[in-house]
């Protein structure tokens, strides 16, 4: 998994160790950031471990990872992204589809300027990409960008804002995060700076954290089902254990746009 301390993965890896413990299964835990290739340093570390099953997070990997994944001829189920072409499962959402639905829920909120603020996971490019082309497409209008190669923070939220404003000329609008944790840097920076939210900087985040339903106000966002994702690996690799062959090979649990306060 790309990081233990983002509740994202930690929430979805903790369904899935008890789906599998269950069954009698341990899992060995390897943090690989957001790099190919510190990935496929530890898959190949896993596998000289002669591993049951693998589990990875995302669906882009290194032609060497998929090679060694594909030679080990073990159940390998990717997590948190859907393709048509899986190394043999997997269970998630299109992040591209997110970013299309957010924008379109942004237009059709009345907003006509939009900015961006991005950490450096890939996948959450992807939604930022499909937001920022689906936004223009509608409005005529360019989107602003902050993008950060670090990981989310209160800190990079913050900035991202400031950015926005301050280089880029966002005076109203709506700014779509990558995640929670920068909406919430982007409400207190928008609130330190005396501005309504969401009357002049309207704000959603994505993955729906514990946290946002209790800010002032409340963060709108995009809910996906860690734990059903977490359950649903499982339960597809222990059926590849059984023998059984009836199930998909790609499983796509959705996501939700949930409105509150911010936007």
């Amino acid at each position: 998994m790309p990081s233990i301390t983002n509740v994202v993965y930690s929430s979805m890896i903790q369904a899935f160790a008890a789906g599998m413990r269950d069954s009698g299964y341990q899992i060995m835990l390897s943090e690989t950031g957001f790099t190919p290739t510190e990935e496929e340093e530890l898959v190949a570390a896993h596998l000289s471990r002669r591993p049951d099953a693998m589990l990875l997070t995302g669906i882009h990997h290194s032609a060497r990872t998929r090679r060694m994944l594909l030679g080990a001829s073990i159940p390998v189920v990717e997590v948190w992204d859907i393709t048509d072409s899986p190394i043999d499962l997997c269970v998630g959402f299109s992040h591209i589809e997110t970013g299309r639905a957010v924008a379109d829920f942004a237009y059709e909120a009345g907003h006509r300027r939009a900015g961006v603020v991005s950490a450096g996971d890939e996948r959450a490019r992807r939604r930022i990409d499909a937001f920022s082309e689906r936004f223009t497409q509608r409005s005529g209008v360019a989107v602003g960008q902050a993008l950060f190669p670090a990981q989310a923070s209160l800190e990079c939220g913050r900035n991202g804002l400031s950015r926005l404003i301050d280089e880029q000329g966002l005076r109203d609008g709506l700014v779509f995060c990558s995640s929670d944790l920068l909406a919430h840097g982007v409400l207190i920076e928008a609130q330190a700076r005396g501005l309504s939210v969401p009357g002049e900087i309207a704000v959603i985040g994505f993955g729906d954290q514990d946290f946002g339903a209790w800010t002032t106000p409340a963060i709108t966002t995009v809910r996906v089902d860690r734990a059903a994702f977490g359950h649903a690996a499982a339960q597809a690799l222990l059926h590849r254990f059984e023998g059984r062959t009836d199930g998909a090979s790609v499983i796509d649990l959705g996501f939700e746009i949930v409105r509150r306060g911010s936007a």
